[in-house]
């Protein structure tokens, strides 16, 4: 039981190791997108493949949207409605002030698709600015708003964004030039420097009394966004925005934040309706303290706040061999004095000081002093004890006032109308793809659309993803402990077919348990004894019941009878039965033939000697 026991805790142990792996390469994939793709076979073998090719042959076919959109752009042909900045950032040195970024137009450098093109951005800290007017303006009012685009950072990314801005429609809106401060309604996409990675989602809120306009921030994804940024895939991001003042924001199709205009933003949309008076100011008499020292309390006499907190130990002992007159440190024998060593400019030249030799061995070197251990009788600096404050009036705090300022927008998805879209970046990594622009306001035109992009793209990456060997050495790359567990999981199997295959020794009990019950053959005097012996008992339990009631004939009678049986019984005893033949070995059948003769002659006079016995005592009887 004990060894089943063993080998189940073995089995139990090896299927959490499989799951732990198994779990550890599910979590290095992203998040699976709602686009139907077939399954294709993974090639193991990617470090001998050309990763500029595609290793599965697929025909591409610019996307064309399904239904009404305000504005697409897939970047397939000549870039034509896009408008480079020809200005210059503000508050910046004029060396990096302007926007001169370069944009190209180019395939994917990995998992290509051929035909397939985006806008690249080129340059490294440089600022790049790049915009282009919507199809039509989109009017915030019964229709929401989807915005959705394709980013790949094909060399990671160091410190830098890859969002969009949805330009606020003004009658001075000049592509030529745009920049930071041109005034923008929405502006959604990751940005990331340092470790910090973020998901804007910002839009520009208008005060209703003042008229001016207020930042609203998203909070921050509780999603972990980092292998976004790092695993040089496309993604596909989207921000939908409802009339029922509701947001989301989607990674793959996948929502990783959602909440409310009016609930989620920071700061809030609508104002405090309250506020502290910011004229009233704490009375100069206002006592805040819960508790003060006792004004009542008076220092003991026995207090003494000269002790010191550590005395010398008067008990210790100089430990013996401490070598009193040899220094902790010498100069080193060794030690020569630099070729260049100028005594004029760097002085007379003295050999480094090393631990004195002679101090490894001793208790300690130099001038003994005494240890130090705490004073029993410190007291400290007395001070009186605290007790509850008499006058305490609780924290002060000003009194509220109607928030003159206050507001409330009920209906913060009515923003300003947008009418252009933009690129404003800055970025220390090159190579930022971008690809398939869409702004539309039915959920079903942007799937379809980011099926015939996007889904293609998955769908070429998946088939060059690498075999099961290149994911857990990647696994492992990044988390050394998983070489634990790969080693354990290849040697379970072989521990398990040692554990339940192999042959074990049979103990003691296990012996003990399993061995039979031979069964010992019977000698044929002991077999007639027995049988004479419960033969005569049957005679005895008879005679005595009929002795009870018979009469004195009949008891004279039942003893003829009795000796002629005992003596028709020794008769029968000296034969041997057939039955003995089968229980008796042929060596009792040879050699013990004479034994029993004998065994069989003492029986009988035994016997005889009893029936002697028995007559006399019914004889005693009837007399």
């Amino acid at each position: 039981i004990t060894r089943m026991h063993f080998q189940w805790d073995w089995l139990c142990l090896g299927v959490l190791i499989i799951n732990s792996v198994t779990a550890e390469i599910e979590n290095e994939e992203t998040l699976d997108g709602d686009v139907e793709v077939e399954d294709f076979d993974k090639q193991s073998q990617g470090a001998d493949v050309d990763r500029d090719k595609s290793s599965l042959e697929v025909v591409y076919q610019t996307p064309q949207p399904t239904g009404e959109v305000y504005f697409t752009e897939t970047f397939d042909g000549v870039l034509a409605g896009w408008v480079l900045s020809k200005t210059k950032k503000e508050d910046t040195d004029d060396d990096i002030a302007k926007y001169d970024g370069r944009w190209e137009v180019e395939e994917l450098k990995e998992n290509t698709v051929p035909g397939d093109k985006g806008l690249v951005l080129k340059s490294v800290a440089k600022h790049h600015a790049i915009s282009a007017m919507l199809t039509k303006a989109f009017i915030f009012d019964n229709k929401p708003l989807i915005v959705q685009y394709e980013v790949n950072f094909q060399e990671g990314i160091d410190c830098g964004g890859a969002y969009i801005k949805l330009l606020s429609s003004s009658d001075d809106l000049n592509l030529e030039h745009f920049f930071d401060k041109t005034p923008y309604t929405i502006m959604f996409g990751p940005d990331k420097c340092g470790e910090d990675y973020k998901l804007h989602f910002i839009f520009r809120h208008k005060n209703p009394k003042t008229g001016e306009y207020d930042e609203k921030h998203a909070k921050r994804p509780d999603v972990d966004l980092k292998k976004f940024y790092l695993d040089k895939k496309t993604h596909l991001y989207t921000l939908v925005l409802k009339p029922d003042d509701t947001f989301e924001m989607l990674i793959d199709q996948s929502v990783v934040s959602k909440g409310s205009l009016l609930e989620d933003m920071v700061p809030p949309v609508n104002p405090p309706r309250e506020i502290e008076d910011p004229s009233e100011k704490k009375p100069d008499d206002w006592d805040e303290r819960p508790k003060i020292p006792d004004p009542n309390a008076v220092k003991p006499d026995d207090w003494d706040e000269d002790e010191p907190s550590k005395i010398e130990d008067p008990d210790a002992v100089k430990p013996e061999g401490w070598l009193d007159d040899e220094p902790q440190y010498v100069p080193d024998p060794n030690a020569k004095k630099p070729k260049d060593w100028d005594e004029e400019m760097d002085g007379e030249w003295e050999a480094p000081q090393i631990p004195n030799p002679k101090c490894e061995t001793a208790p300690g070197c130099g001038h003994w002093v005494r240890p130090m251990k705490n004073n029993p009788n410190y007291k400290g600096k007395w001070k009186a004890p605290m007790i509850d404050n008499p006058n305490y009036q609780g924290i002060w705090s000003p009194r509220k006032i109607p928030n003159p300022d206050y507001f409330e927008d009920l209906h913060p998805f009515k923003m300003t109308t947008v009418s252009a879209i933009g690129l404003e970046l800055w970025s220390m990594t090159s190579d930022i793809y971008f690809d398939n622009f869409i702004i539309c306001s039915e959920k079903e035109v942007a799937d379809r659309w980011a099926a015939d992009g996007w889904g293609l793209k998955k769908l070429v990456a998946s088939a060059n993803e690498p075999g099961m060997f290149s994911q857990l050495v990647t696994a492992a790359e990044d988390h050394p402990w998983l070489w634990v567990l790969y080693i354990l999981t290849l040697a379970l199997p072989v521990g398990l077919g040692v554990l339940f295959c192999w042959p074990a020794k049979k103990t003691d009990e296990d012996i003990d348990f399993k061995k039979t019950d031979v069964s010992k053959p019977i000698a044929k005097g002991e077999l007639k004894q027995e049988r004479e012996e419960l033969e005569d008992d049957e005679i005895e339990l008879e005679e005595e019941k009929e002795n009870e009631d018979a009469p004195e004939d009949e008891i004279r009678e039942m003893e003829e009878t009795k000796r002629k049986l005992i003596k028709d019984t020794k008769m029968m005893g000296r034969k041997v039965p057939p039955s003995e033949n089968l229980i008796s070995s042929a060596k009792d059948e040879g050699e013990g033939g004479e034994d029993d003769e004998e065994e069989n002659e003492v029986a009988d006079e035994s016997q005889g000697e009893g029936d002697k016995s028995n007559k006399s005592g019914s004889e005693d009887e009837v007399s």
